[in-house]
């Protein structure tokens, strides 16, 4: 057939097809495709400190996490296991986490990426296992007076003031429900940690474990000066806070479902003790501080006391990096919280 203007008309599927206006594409790939022809990028891994190139990896997918690239890099050098590696954009910036994705991040096709090695690693969970395990057996070590510590005149004698056998319960009591707790409540986000932390934090607990227990346990030790009454107190603050540690923590545990690493922000439950999420970002540190301030009280020794400060520093310390964090992840974070002591700190 002729057109209006006299040329010879185009062939019938070449005018179907200026007709229909649809790209070629999907399964068939072509322009308007996407997943016929995928486009797989190049990574080049440096080492961090001396810039010396350390892997070279071809066709890895876009959608391809940073733990998977992790993988790749190990087969490649075997000595650094995924645990102990730390990936990053710039030498001194930020481990990229696991779940983040290649083609997400501010790379080309051809991305570079930064190695540090973070050092042999060990298991969270073998850490608060050997960190706890420690305390409660070094304590019962001075409670039950062997013969090296005291001296042979009060090798297994016992103590004739009640408050400390109840001292005894109370530190056996916490320790134990952190070893419980390690393995039945708390999910981690990270697996690992470097394996030299594990000998300075057991020689912080199990030190003041020893120092305090020492004092504690004396032949010499004198009952605090107000008596039944003052352990009383000390007790019920102890015991009520040991409640509240216990029910963040599960309050913490059913925000992240099994294997997953999903952030959410902590609200509080029908369970009275975790209100305290209305006004405190990390709880569970402020019953920590709170159980051992009245473990203080109840045994009113001095090596107690330097123990719940210096804790107390440390953790403040660590709720304020979490309280960070959680203002930096949640636009719509609760602005009437602080770190740890209610609108204070």
């Amino acid at each position: 057939d002729d057109w209006p203007s006299g040329e010879r008309a185009p062939p019938r599927a070449v005018t179907w097809l200026a007709r229909s206006r649809r790209p070629l594409g999907g399964r068939f790939g072509g322009v308007g495709g996407t997943s016929g022809v995928m486009k797989h990028y190049e990574v080049e891994i440096l080492d961090a400190r001396t810039k010396q190139k350390l892997s070279f990896l071809d066709k890895v997918e876009p959608n391809a996490t940073i733990g998977e690239i992790k993988v790749m890099f190990h087969k490649n050098h075997a000595q650094w296991y995924p645990a102990r590696q730390s990936i990053r954009l710039d030498p001194k910036g930020k481990s990229l986490r696991d779940e983040e994705i290649l083609q997400n991040l501010p790379v080309g096709t051809t991305a570079t990426l930064y190695f540090r090695d973070l050092g042999a690693q060990i298991g969270w969970v073998t850490v608060f296992l050997t960190e706890y395990a420690g305390p409660l057996l070094i304590y019962l070590l001075f409670y039950f007076r062997l013969p090296f510590i005291y001296g042979p005149k009060y090798a297994f004698t016992s103590s004739p003031h009640s408050v400390v056998h109840l001292a005894a319960a109370c530190h056996s009591f916490h320790y134990i429900k952190r070893l419980l707790e390690t393995l039945f409540v708390h999910r981690f986000s990270h697996g690992t940690m470097p394996l030299r932390n594990i000998f300075k934090n057991c020689t912080y607990y199990w030190g003041f474990a020893a120092w305090l227990a020492y004092h504690i346990n004396h032949p010499l030790y004198t009952p605090p000066a107000y008596g039944d009454k003052q352990v009383k107190i000390a007790f019920a603050i102890f015991l009520l806070c040991q409640i509240g540690n216990f029910s963040i923590h599960v309050a913490l545990r059913n925000l992240r479902p099994a294997g997953s690493k999903t952030r959410r922000i902590p609200f509080p439950t029908k369970n009275p003790f975790t209100w305290l999420f209305l006004v405190v970002s990390c709880p569970n540190y402020t019953y920590e501080v709170g159980s051992w301030i009245g473990f203080t009280i109840m045994t009113q020794c001095l090596p107690v006391g330097m123990f719940t400060l210096v804790g107390f520093i440390q953790m403040a310390i660590w709720a304020n990096s979490k309280h960070r964090s959680y203002l930096k992840d949640f636009r719509d974070y609760p602005p009437l919280r602080t770190p740890i002591v209610p609108f204070i700190l």
